[in-house]
């Protein structure tokens, strides 16, 4: 078990560190957009407890409406699957920019954009599909990279050497 989380957390290291330092931008620009923009946006807020419903903590009423929209395994489980879409998107986002379990995170974005991108995007344009393949993109690459030098990846594994 030691070996899969040393294997999933240590991060590849390019040659020079500009260009681990042109990664680690890109990478904390697009996870902070991901959580503060998208992710955030899932989520009713602020949280208050409803008379009927004793849940402090709601994803908005509307996206597991649009989930189960999507039908098949969407429609059986949409509360499910909207929370952990929009878990992806936020706590993922957040973990991506600070490369903190980097590749854990990218996994998830990966699955959460494919998502968005053939079930709810598909058959628009393809300009209302490019928030999600950009951030597929970024999350693609960061799972095979991981955080690279500037991540929390690389401190934690640093530290354990």
């Amino acid at each position: 078990m030691k070996r899969i989380i040393k294997v999933i957390t240590t991060p590849i290291l390019q040659t020079h560190w500009i260009a681990d330092l042109l990664f680690a931008s890109i990478r904390f620009i697009c996870g902070m957009l991901l959580a503060l923009d998208f992710g955030a946006s899932k989520f009713g807020m602020p949280w208050t407890p409803d008379s009927q419903n004793l849940e402090l903590f709601e994803v908005s009423a509307w996206f597991p409406e649009d989930v189960a929209s999507y039908g098949g395994i969407f429609a059986l489980m949409p509360v499910f699957f909207a929370w952990m879409g929009a878990f992806s998107e936020a706590v993922g986002g957040l973990f991506l920019a600070l490369g903190l379990q980097t590749r854990i995170a990218s996994f998830l974005i990966m699955c959460t954009m494919l998502v968005a991108i053939f079930m709810q995007k598909w058959g628009d344009s393809t300009w209302s599909m490019l928030p999600a393949m950009g951030f597929l993109w970024v999350a693609s690459y960061n799972l095979y990279l991981g955080s690279g030098r500037f991540g929390v990846d690389h401190l934690i594994m640093k530290k354990r050497t």
